[in-house]
C-alpha cells in the first residue's frame, strides 16, 4: 500500500469508502441472521415525530450490507403515508422518486439501469418529504460519505426543503469526512443502538 497521503479530497473519499466498506461488510456478517432480523423495524420515536402526518417516504431498496430500509417501507405505508423509491430511467439519467405502491410486494418493482429494484415507467413521480438515505460512513454531526455517484447530492441540490435521515450500521460512524461545498449534512441518523440528531435538525427546528 502506498503511504503517501491522498492528495487531493477526491482520493481521500476513494480511500475511506473502501475502508468503511470492508467493515460495514465484516461488521454486518458478523450478526446472527436472528439478530439482523430483528434491527430496523421501525424508526424510533423521536424521528417518527418530526414526520408530518401525510409526508411522502422516500426510501432505497438496500443491498445485502447496507442498513435494511424495507421494514420502514412497509411501517409507513400501513400507517398512510405514500412510499417512494429511486428511479433510473437509464444510467446516465438523474435519479428521481416514482411511488411503491405496496411495499409489501417486491415482485411489482423492475430491476433497474444499476441492477437495482426500481418502480416500474406506470408508476407517479413523487418528490419525498422525507427521505431516509442509504451511506458508506458518517459523522456524529450529520455529515454522510455515499457511493461516489452524486445521485444524491444532484437531487438534494435540487430539493433542499426535505428531511433527510441517513440509516447506517454502528461501524460506519467516522470521526470525520472530508467537506465539499456541495455536501449536505443529515438532519439524523439511524443506527440499531442510537439515534444522531444534528447541527442541521436544529437549524430545521429554528
Amino acid at each position: 500500500m502506498d503511504p503517501s497521503p491522498p492528495t487531493d479530497l477526491s482520493e481521500e473519499k476513494t480511500r475511506l469508502r473502501k475502508a468503511f466498506r470492508v467493515a460495514r461488510r465484516e461488521h454486518v456478517d458478523a450478526l446472527p441472521q436472528t439478530m439482523r432480523a430483528l434491527l430496523f423495524l421501525r424508526p424510533p420515536v423521536p424521528v417518527v415525530q418530526k414526520i408530518p402526518e401525510a409526508a411522502i417516504i422516500g426510501l432505497y431498496f438496500p443491498h445485502s450490507h447496507e442498513a435494511p430500509a424495507l421494514s420502514y417501507a412497509g411501517w409507513f405505508h400501513e400507517r398512510g403515508h405514500s412510499v417512494a423509491l429511486p428511479r433510473f430511467e437509464s444510467r446516465e439519467a438523474a435519479m428521481a422518486f416514482h411511488r411503491w405502491d405496496n411495499p409489501l410486494d417486491e415482485e411489482s418493482l423492475e430491476a433497474g439501469p444499476f441492477g437495482m429494484p426500481q418502480p416500474n415507467s406506470d408508476t407517479d413521480p413523487v418528490v419525498p418529504d422525507v427521505l431516509f438515505m442509504p451511506l458508506v460512513a458518517f459523522t456524529a454531526n450529520g455529515q454522510r460519505l455515499g457511493q461516489g455517484g452524486g445521485h444524491y447530492d444532484r437531487w438534494l441540490e435540487a430539493n433542499p426543503d426535505t428531511l433527510t435521515i441517513g440509516l447506517a450500521w454502528d461501524a460506519q460512524l467516522a470521526e470525520s469526512l472530508p467537506h465539499e461545498a456541495h455536501d449536505r449534512p443529515l438532519a439524523m441518523v439511524v443506527t440499531p443502538t442510537r439515534l444522531y440528531e444534528t447541527p442541521a435538525l436544529q437549524e430545521r427546528d429554528r
